[in-house]
């Protein structure tokens, strides 16, 4: 149980599919191979017949994989993956949102990077409101209650700069004689800041004039009150203590570039958004940037009812994104529906009677493990396992013409003419790991005699 839990967990973060096939798979080829086991038949044998029939299934793989990356390859792929995790009126909703979420980021010649699609959560309405946003969501607001909640066409400044009074990192102190000394020194301090305040404004002014336009600074570091106060009075909308990510995704949404110093500020350096609005949701603010020009990072903000729901989904997007993400790395896919399953056991059955001795037995094993597949979708769409076992063996016309199974009327089906298909990274990482896993249990017996005999000598 501890290696198939391990080899779920590491087929999850490898490809971001496979867990639950990979802890039948393993589980039916201990079972099958322990038939023969019993009769006499040696674990390293069946090891062995395993390790042949792997590499017949990873060649029946590549002869059955298509080439296929075009938009509605990649939808069909999505579908295919959330269908397995949510409720289909849900997995038709995602499957647009994290195609078009992954193609947005999508760079020629670079890999994808996923971190660029931010997820966020908002525990309100129903998960059917679930969207995409091609820009960005921040889980704070404004600091000031003057400041618009609302604007278009917005010029936005991303900074790494201190807008507060700040005590030095050394002890230090000033002295005066009388009360406007002190006032002149008070000044003096506070200048520094106003000074980069009034930079901003100055560039505000020179971009937006009496235009309706409107002006954004997102700042990582903070803002005090005074200058809260003097960006409010120009209609600046300010955020502070932005998270350091946003910041890199900011730039990625909006354009422009992000400033440690304001010494020299010139309008290329700031980005645009076609709308910034604020939403309350009871203690909590929301920032949202959209409607931006070309985003290369985008967010799917994820609705619902309760955390649970939140959780459901928020996973489901995950694995499909990973899904997207697979079929344009591979440019291949595979036909689902347990077409490949079926493939491998027809494969296999040929293939055993080429083999020479007791391996075979360990082939035949791998043959009738591969059928778990099938059986699991026959029995979790309630049907008769057996049943539709027997229909999709009969209408098999080889790896050409995959067969698989319909959920809804148990019969058997054409998979690829109905655009179900699954990742062939996932199916090749899934042969792989099973039969290693596997193979390595049924030795460990003799692994472990062989650890004893050492010790007793």
């Amino acid at each position: 149980q501890w290696y198939q839990r391990r080899v779920a967990i590491t087929a999850g973060d490898i490809t971001g599919d496979g867990t639950t096939s990979n802890v039948l798979i393993i589980g039916e080829l201990l079972k099958q191979a322990n038939v023969y086991i019993s009769d006499g038949l040696h674990p390293r044998v069946a090891a062995e017949g395993f390790d042949l029939a792997k590499k017949k299934a990873l060649k029946v793989l590549d002869a059955m994989s298509v080439k296929k990356c075009e938009r509605d390859d990649l939808i069909n792929v999505a579908r295919t993956s959330l269908r397995t995790k949510v409720k289909n009126t849900v997995a038709d909703l995602l499957t647009e949102i994290v195609v078009d979420a992954v193609l947005a980021i999508k760079k020629e010649g670079e890999p994808l990077d996923l971190h660029m699609v931010e997820i966020m959560s908002m525990e309100h309405k129903t998960e059917m409101d679930t969207k995409l946003i091609k820009g960005l969501v921040m889980d704070h607001g404004a600091r000031h209650p003057d400041m618009p909640k609302k604007v278009t066409d917005a010029f936005i400044l991303t900074c790494n700069v201190s807008l507060e009074y700040e005590k030095s990192e050394v002890n230090s102190g000033f002295f005066y004689k009388s009360a406007d000394e002190r006032e002149k020194l008070v000044k003096a301090e506070r200048a520094f800041c106003d000074d980069k305040v009034q930079q901003i404004i100055d560039l505000k002014r020179e971009l937006v004039g009496d235009s309706d336009k409107g002006f954004v600074v997102v700042n990582q570091k903070g803002v005090d009150p005074n200058s809260l106060d003097a960006l409010a009075r120009e209609g600046i909308v300010a955020l502070r203590r932005a998270k350091r990510r946003n910041m890199e995704r900011i730039v990625l949404a909006c354009g422009g570039t992000a400033v440690n110093c304001f010494d020299e500020l010139k309008p290329e350096q700031l980005g645009h958004a076609g709308l910034f609005y604020e939403h309350v949701l009871g203690d909590d603010k929301y920032s949202f940037i959209e409607e931006c020009d070309n985003p290369q990072s985008v967010t799917i903000l994820i609705k619902g009812p309760n955390k649970h729901t939140i959780t459901q989904i928020k996973d489901a997007v995950r694995d499909g994104l990973r899904a997207v993400k697979n079929a344009i790395e591979d440019q291949m896919v595979v036909p689902g529906a347990g077409a490949f399953e079926i493939a491998i056991y027809q494969a296999l059955q040929e293939y055993k009677n080429e083999v020479r001795g007791k391996q075979r037995l360990g082939v035949q094993a791998y043959a009738d493990a591969m059928l778990i597949i099938p059986k699991c979708l026959a029995q979790n769409g309630g049907h008769d396992a057996q049943e539709c076992l027997v229909k999709m063996l009969q209408e098999y016309k080889g790896v050409d013409k995959c067969v698989g199974l319909d959920l809804e009327t148990g019969e058997a089906m054409y998979p690829a003419e109905a655009g179900i298909w699954d990742n062939y990274c996932v199916k090749k990482q899934l042969l792989n790991s099973a039969t290693v896993i596997s193979s390595n249990l049924l030795i460990v017996d003799e692994v472990m005699r062989a650890g004893m005999s050492s010790l007793k000598g």
